[in-house]
């Protein structure tokens, strides 16, 4: 069956910067780019929005043009508008729970919206995420 996956911005900062672990030997920019070759060899697709793109900015700044180039170009990556009510709905979230970032309730709602297996590797989102999407880390799907 197959699946698509809307990624959280760590998983891309993790594979442009390519980051590694607390553990120098847990290299997250290859989990990354192990489940995005996964993803390209199953047809499925990695939903990018536009916040996830406002963020990568915010990080990579001079380096951006390549990494939107990179995602533009990627047969198994679409790149998608925020809605109102993913706004309204990460209002919503803020306002009960405030444990995380606005981006990170936008995330969750648009994962939500469009019945997305959220992916991500930041503790405190899976924990919200869960009650609300299917989320797991790269190297577990």
């Amino acid at each position: 069956m197959k699946t698509d996956y809307y990624l959280d911005t760590c998983i891309w900062l993790n594979l442009f910067k390519k980051e590694t672990g607390p553990e120098k030997n847990k290299p997250y920019w290859k989990s990354a780019r192990n489940f995005i070759e996964k993803v390209e060899e199953n047809n499925e697709k990695i939903i990018v929005s536009s916040i996830a793109l406002k963020e990568i900015y915010f990080v990579a700044r001079n380096k951006f043009k390549p990494i939107k180039d990179f995602l533009k170009e990627s047969e198994c990556v679409k790149i998608i508008k925020t809605y109102p009510e993913d706004y309204d709905l990460a209002r919503k979230w803020e306002k009960e729970d405030n444990s995380l970032s606005f981006y990170d309730y936008i995330h969750i709602a648009i994962a939500k919206r469009l019945n997305l297996n959220l992916i991500t590797r930041d503790e405190e989102l899976i924990i919200f995420a869960k009650k609300h999407v299917k989320v797991s880390k790269p190297e577990e799907v």
